[in-house]
């Protein structure tokens, strides 16, 4: 997908690098001109010929652990002096009813994506603070933006991510450091996704499904791209939205707009 938006020099981070949406935002970064730092826990060594052709910057990073959340962002500085971009995309899914979840469950899905959300937007806002601003983007999703049956817990990480953008944005507009979130659909490609459809009993099935609940991704017969929510992320993060903070954008295929018109 071309990219538009230019980050030439620009020193990005990107959580949950290694597959699907920071696989993609990585990639389009790199190419548009960014020095990227790409951290994740895994799928990191399969990308490693590809971030070395691009530049990319490989660290192991469990962003539920604040010193490796703290320990990728002082490399970038160590090697840059500042962050111009971060991208807090590392995330797990939970397909499970909220009496079944078990402490160790709702830690799990509440550190990763709520906590590990906070500790990149602690870290770099602290930098960013000192070098005159910034951006920083959330991966949150469209389960941030209402409830879900299936899926209660990582629904309520997911509005959690939302309430954090906005509330962030608020404090630090002042400080030109803009904030925002991206809340996708059901996207291919990703190793979430891949997980869902390798566990249920009709893949197939759950797939159609999936595409079905998203209008436009119904009318054109396949579920959203990583690429398409990567190419959201860099118009956030560029200077073509210098005055949007606080936002959180659907990139769902008009899913969460409410029940479609029924089929005559």
């Amino acid at each position: 997908m071309p990219n538009q938006y230019q980050f030439q020099d620009q020193v990005v981070i990107i959580t949950g690098a290694g597959n699907g949406i920071g696989r993609a935002t990585a990639i389009m970064m790199a190419e548009a001109g960014a020095h990227v730092f790409a951290g994740d826990v895994k799928h990191l060594a399969e990308n490693r010929e590809l971030f070395e052709r691009l530049g990319i910057v490989e660290v192991t990073c469990d962003v539920r652990q604040e010193s490796d959340v703290q320990a990728l962002i002082e490399q970038a500085v160590n090697q840059h002096g500042r962050i111009d971009v971060l991208v807090n995309n590392a995330g797990i899914g939970m397909v499970k009813q909220i009496h079944l979840v078990t402490e160790e469950e709702w830690n799990a899905c509440i550190d990763t994506n709520l906590k590990g959300t906070f500790l990149g937007c602690k870290h770099a806002i602290k930098h960013m603070l000192t070098t005159g601003g910034g951006a920083i983007v959330n991966t949150a999703s469209n389960a941030g933006l209402l409830p879900r049956a299936h899926d209660p817990v990582y629904s309520i990480s997911k509005h959690a991510v939302v309430a954090l953008t906005e509330s962030l944005g608020l404090c630090h507009g002042k400080d030109n450091i803009r904030i925002n979130c991206v809340c996708p659909g059901p996207v291919g490609e990703t190793g979430m996704m891949n997980d869902d459809i390798a566990r249920a009993v009709d893949p197939d099935g759950l797939t159609q499904s999936m595409i079905n609940a998203s209008p436009i991704a119904a009318a054109n017969k396949r579920m959203i791209s990583p690429q398409e929510v990567a190419a959201a992320i860099c118009y956030l993060a560029s200077k073509d939205a210098l005055m949007v903070s606080g936002t959180a954008l659907r990139i769902d295929g008009g899913k969460s707009l409410g029940v479609p018109p029924q089929a005559k």
